[in-house]
């Protein structure tokens, strides 16, 4: 590899890492904005989304310049094309830990009450596969990558099962009809999360193996 591509490769590897940690700040600002009613958190990470776009911009033109100047092949060409699906699978993140934020702030102005659901467990379960999706990325570690995938179903389910709390709840609670929507959109947005950072497993098994395991259903055997 030329010099010079090494170390633009090695300059576009950190700023997506850097990218990775803040979009893993922003969710976890998010949630703490629903969980402790918090608005001053929830304010921070709606004002921070700049940020994430202005990172995303640059991430792409960092790929795109280096698709024009050393036209990669093989395993070099494989960790642009990830970089370039993981840099939007982030920005979406950072564009869904906006929409918690702005839930927490609603939340943060009304009447105490009980969320009907654990939260909590879908909260720690999005944060935990958001932040080993960047770890995966990372280490090039497609064992955690296809942990990641297998989480997603348990994410699946806990949504399911919020979905069916709330929708009876909707029904007889008519005094928090409100605040039931709002948390059912936290749950939606975290459900989403998972998602992203699925795809970014399965983007980092792809750099590694070689292999599109998209649509697939996780067989993986350690």
């Amino acid at each position: 590899m030329p010099k010079h591509m090494q170390h633009d490769i090695d300059k576009l590897k950190a700023k997506i890492i850097a990218m990775g940690e803040a979009v893993e700040d922003r969710v976890y600002q998010a949630t703490l904005s629903v969980i402790n009613r918090d608005p001053s958190k929830a304010n921070a990470v709606i004002k921070g989304d700049r940020e994430i776009d202005d990172m995303e911009v640059e991430v792409e033109e960092d790929c795109l310049k280096i698709l024009a100047l050393y036209q990669p092949v093989a395993i070099d060409l494989r960790f642009i094309v990830a970089v370039l699906k993981i840099n939007s699978d982030l920005e979406r993140i950072g564009d869904l830990a906006v929409n918690i934020a702005e839930r927490g702030l609603f939340l943060a102005g009304q009447e105490q009450f009980a969320i009907p659901f654990d939260l909590t467990a879908m909260v720690n379960l999005a944060e935990k596969m958001v932040t080993e999706s960047i770890d995966a990325l990372i280490n090039h570690d497609v064992r955690l990558a296809h942990h990641i995938r297998a989480a997603d179903d348990t994410m699946d389910a806990m949504n399911r099962e919020m979905y069916t709390q709330l929708k009876g709840m909707l029904t007889t609670d008519t005094e928090h009809v409100n605040n039931l929507l709002h948390v059912l959109s936290v749950g939606r947005h975290l459900e989403r999360i998972a998602d992203h950072a699925t795809n970014i497993a399965e983007d980092v098994i792809y750099l590694v193996d070689a292999q599109i395991i998209r649509h697939t259903p996780e067989l993986y055997d350690e």
